[in-house]
């Protein structure tokens, strides 16, 4: 059961600012959500199996292969839209 002072802790830490009145209007309402939660903790269920996803997805991703479909840009053809280069590389704006 979450208390006035508990409410308040966890105001504090989430970085909350929370009135009387919304300490009073809260903490019933926190409460019936753990109670719900003990409610869920007496349902039956034996031989339920676990539920990690609501769809049975599998690995979706692909496997890395080389393909011969447009290869590697050569270090030219990189550069050769850049604004600004300098020694085979991007020269970039100074951040500090």
């Amino acid at each position: 059961m979450i208390t006035r002072k508990d409410l308040t802790h966890i105001g504090w830490l989430s970085r909350l600012e929370l009135s009387e009145k919304d300490i009073e209007k809260y903490t019933p309402k926190l409460n019936s959500v753990l109670d719900y939660f003990t409610e869920l903790d007496d349902v039956d269920t034996e031989g339920v199996p676990p539920t990690y996803h609501v769809l049975p997805l599998s690995n979706v991703f692909r496997e890395d292969e080389v393909s011969a479909q447009g290869g590697s840009l050569t270090q030219e053809e990189a550069l050769s839209n850049a604004p600004k280069t300098q020694d085979g590389f991007f020269k970039a704006p100074r951040m500090m």
